[in-house]
């Protein structure tokens, strides 16, 4: 396609217009596009599916479109690993790796991102032995900013792969990833409303005894609603989900199109929130079921909102929840979306979230129609505070000097880019605002 082009990530909150767009299909196709740019002294940046809130993927002069490298590429059962274009989709990676009787250890509750964009911005779920995509990532190709072809691991290319694994796009455009992955296995999905006192009273017994464990609080009331899922010993054709109507009544038509078409409305009155939160929060039914864990761990999302999410010290994590709690109940804001609490062990990538430190996951969320700056503002001070690390690809306000702050590899990072970029081929205003020029 000619210059002209524009793109849009999928809240609304980033947009290029005028750019040149390309969907290579082959590592030397992605090669030949870094060399233009760098050649012509512009920018390349590839954008998955746009699900990163802030401007990261947004690109200034050429955008690469991964759907030419897609699809599963090599499976290893003795080494327990499986090779995939970066350009893949999550949720097309589970299926591919179903047919294989393997599965990914972990994940997040949405699979609509590349590979590439959730290894990049540090995408996670909740508990297990890992908890984000980035530490399941045993290998990687990537196209440096001077159109070389690394492959990296944690015997080739080592530091490549140390930081690489979560990279941000700023040290090259993946084109392959390996993850480390294991037979397929089921999860037992148990889903109960809680009072507030009883679910933050119980919570660390909860993340002790069961292998993930996510919360979600109604703002403006007392009610929480707890998921607990728990790997079984079972062949896969036995698991027991949700009935079609049951899961169509609960996740489409609840979860989705009434959420939506209630939160769109609250946006005009506001003074309704509390009480519709009420209302939601009393509507809540347990239920129990199992499947195989990709169909537990991930559920669509058809209505649009933003989001900042921010991983603080787990041992400080749930006052850091009462504290948003009080600062919510103490301002005018209305909010119409819950807030999710889950926690991770610490992994050893160096821009991880959960970097050398066990983490409990602060997420806060509004309608893509509502003003979400005094909300996030308001908690992003106070997450702060208590060491809080964002999210990359959700809502935050860090410069250099935070980043260098909380992450204290982040000079070795900045080396590792200028060595591999440094043309700033790979580069947009975000990155410089969070890693400098």
């Amino acid at each position: 396609m000619s210059t002209g082009d524009s793109w849009r990530n999928w809240s609304g909150l980033a947009a290029a217009h005028g750019i040149r767009t390309r969907t290579p299909a082959t590592t030397d196709d992605v090669v030949a596009e870094v060399e233009r740019a760098r050649e012509s002294g512009t920018t390349v940046k590839t954008a998955g599916t746009g699900h990163s809130f802030t401007p990261i993927a947004r690109p200034e002069h050429t955008l690469l479109l991964p759907h030419g490298m897609t699809g599963l590429l090599a499976v290893d059962h003795p080494a327990g690993t499986a090779t995939a274009w970066a350009g893949t989709r999550l949720k097309d990676l589970n299926a591919a790796l179903a047919r294989h009787g393997l599965a990914l250890h972990n994940m997040g509750d949405i699979a609509d991102q590349t590979l590439a964009g959730a290894i990049s911005t540090g995408t996670h779920g909740t508990g297990g032995r890992t908890a984000s995509l980035s530490a399941q990532a045993v290998a990687l190709e990537l196209v440096t900013g001077e159109g070389e072809v690394l492959r990296a691991s944690a015997r080739e290319n080592p530091e490549v792969w140390e930081f690489g694994r979560l990279g941000l796009g700023a040290l090259g455009v993946l084109t392959t990833v390996t993850f480390a992955v294991e037979p397929l296995f089921c999860l037992r999905a148990t889903e109960q409303p809680m009072g507030w006192d009883e679910a933050l009273a119980r919570f660390d017994e909860m993340a002790a005894e069961h292998d993930h464990v996510d919360m979600y609080w109604f703002p403006h009331t007392d009610r929480m609603l707890t998921k607990r899922n728990d790997r079984l010993d079972v062949d896969p054709g036995d698991a027991e989900p949700l009935p079609r109507w049951r899961a169509w009544l609960d996740d489409d038509l609840l979860s989705n199109k009434v959420f939506g078409a209630q939160t769109a409305l609250l946006n005009h009155a506001p003074a309704a929130v509390p009480r519709a939160n009420r209302l939601a929060a009393r509507l809540l039914g347990a239920r129990t079921y199992s499947d195989v864990a990709h169909r537990v761990f991930t559920t669509s999302r058809e209505v649009v909102f933003k989001e900042m999410e921010y991983a603080v010290p787990r041992e400080v994590g749930l006052d850091v929840l009462r504290e948003a709690r009080r600062l919510i109940d103490a301002s005018d804001l209305r909010i119409s979306f819950p807030v999710e609490i889950r926690v991770a062990p610490a992994d050893d990538v160096p821009l991880s979230t959960a970097y050398d430190r066990d983490s409990l996951y602060l997420a806060f969320h509004t309608h893509r129609g509502a003003d979400h700056a005094s909300y996030f503002s308001l908690i992003e001070a106070m997450l702060r505070a208590h060491g809080g690390r964002p999210h990359w690809g959700k809502l935050h306000t860090l410069g250099p000097d935070d980043v260098a702050a909380l992450y204290d590899r982040r000079d070795e990072f900045v080396a590792l880019r200028d060595r591999l970029d440094p043309d700033r081929v790979l580069t947009n205003d975000h990155l410089r605002r969070i890693l400098g020029n």
